[in-house]
């Protein structure tokens, strides 16, 4: 990373005396400085550049800064990424609806009043003045402005800075690569699966390139706009990284359904092979059209990688240092199973698959060599992203709102059917058996619930009628839940007919 640290020095000069000159509205003596500055103390300006959060610029530029609307929290953490830029101010933006949340932010459709133009506006606040917190928000603006503008990684537009908050400016893409592939009546084609994949990769070695790790690589992550153009978004879990440094990192980072078994037993070391194995869940779930190991717990998580790609051998057990090895460590060894698991798909494919989702991370590779493999050099060969398939704009909130009414509907045809059966069984005069009390379920099977009701008890809730056939005869059962001092036992009531 040695040479990379002169590069990635030389290139951002020449980017801030440019924008100094063309865009900041600071003064061209400034520009002049920050030249100087570059011959005296070049070691300095690596030391800046080194995978950490600096803090180093000349305090002639940070007044500067400050002067130029920049509020101080945010200078004192992020100076060096606002170099040449004017923060934007709120009320040159219109929002429209909010599009996402996450843990830390919430997301916006809005109109840039100044440009005429859709973006997005991702806000994120401090928590309770925190110094941490500015950190975390400073390091996403630092991260793209190392990034620049490559085609398949999100670009900052601008920055809109608060008292306590800061929104990041992008430009708005209409879907993301998990609302693709859930739109009813769409499967994506080998050939549409390989050009998403090749602008992933893409983007994930200009990353990588740059010193960075994503560490949250997933299908919502990735946004598609109506030309088929992929960009990597939400960099808010990245981090920088030097292989050449064993600097450690935090291992609870990304989604649990694509965190490599690395991180879940405790590495806290690591390197590309985190991103990697998030594209071979990636790959895995575009071919088949849902997620490959969706555990529920970092335990059930496990499991699913070892059911699936097999459980590290004994030797590397042994020389493994990871905190959490002697204790997950499986008692049977699992086989891998990558090959007889998606023996349906293209060999080329499964390959890639097997090389990406490697127990141990040297294995994986690198995003570059991923691009040279046979997955991508044999036919049917990428198709180009213009003729990628063409879905209504959808983000994450729309999603939860078509959740949210598939489960009204759901609910309103179990109560129509519901009414329906009371009709029918009001209409017939079948006797009904009476109840037994089941110890082992706590259940009583009975002609009428109610009537076991005590004065402190009440029907909370009922379930839906459940419907059985039995030998050609027809039962529905209504649940009721009755609640008293000390616990609530389930009744059953149960019609033959």
């Amino acid at each position: 990373m040695g040479s990379s640290h002169g590069k990635f020095s030389s290139n951002r000069d020449e980017s801030v005396k440019a924008s100094l000159i063309t865009k900041s509205g600071l003064n061209r003596e400034v520009a002049k400085g920050i030249e100087d500055q570059k011959e005296e103390n070049s070691s300095t300006m690596r030391k800046r550049l080194n995978p950490r959060l600096s803090r180093g610029v000349p305090k002639g530029l940070e007044s500067e800064l400050v002067a130029a609307g920049w509020p101080k929290w945010l200078v004192d953490v992020a100076s060096e990424a606002l170099i040449g830029w004017l923060p934007r101010t709120p009320d040159t933006f219109e929002k429209i609806h909010k599009i996402g949340q996450g843990s830390y932010s919430n997301v916006y459709k809005a109109r840039d009043c100044l440009l005429n133009k859709i973006v997005v506006l991702k806000k994120v606040c401090a928590d309770n003045l925190d110094p941490g917190s500015f950190k975390f928000m400073a390091r996403e603006i630092v991260l793209l402005r190392r990034l620049g503008d490559h085609p398949n990684v999100i670009k900052l537009e601008g920055v809109v800075p608060s008292k306590m908050a800061c929104s990041l400016v992008f430009d708005c893409m209409e879907y993301d690569l998990k609302g693709i592939q859930e739109q009813k009546g769409v499967k994506l084609s080998e050939p549409e699966i390989k050009c998403y994949m090749n602008q992933l990769l893409k983007g994930l070695d200009h990353c990588h390139s740059r010193g960075i790790l994503h560490r949250d690589v997933k299908t919502s992550n990735l946004l598609v706009n109506k030309d088929g153009i992929l960009k990597i978004a939400d960099f808010g879990l990245s981090t920088f990284f030097d292989p050449e440094q064993s600097i450690p990192l935090t291992n609870i980072i990304g989604t649990l359904w694509y965190r490599p078994p690395e991180l879940l037993l405790g590495l806290n070391h690591y390197g590309v092979g985190v991103d990697l194995w998030g594209v071979g869940c990636v790959l895995g779930e575009l071919f088949t059209g849902k997620p490959i190991m969706p555990g529920k717990t970092e335990f059930e998580q496990l499991y699913y990688i070892f059911k699936l790609c097999g459980s590290p051998s004994d030797e590397c057990w042994l020389k493994s240092d990871l905190p959490n090895a002697s204790i997950l460590k499986p008692q049977m060894p699992y086989r891998r199973q990558i090959q007889a698991t998606f023996h349906d798909l293209p060999a080329a494919a499964v390959g890639l698959m097997d090389t990406l989702l490697s127990i141990e991370p040297e294995y994986r590779g690198t995003a570059a060599l991923a691009l040279q493999g046979e997955f991508f050099t044999s036919e049917p060969f990428a198709c180009d992203p213009l003729s990628l398939p063409r879905c209504p704009p959808r983000n994450e909130m729309d999603a939860k709102e078509t959740k949210m009414i598939r489960e009204f509907n759901a609910g309103l045809q179990r109560s129509v059917d519901r009414r329906r059966l009371r009709n029918r069984l009001e209409k017939t005069n079948e006797k009904v058996s009476g109840g037994v009390l089941n110890e082992a379920t706590d259940s009583y099977t009975q002609r009428s619930a109610t009537t076991h009701q005590s004065d402190n008890q009440r029907v909370i809730w009922k379930e839906p009628i459940h419907y059985h056939d039995i030998k050609g005869k027809k039962k529905w059962t209504q649940v009721h839940h009755l609640m008293n001092q000390t616990k609530c036992r389930i009744y059953s009531e149960s019609v033959m007919t």
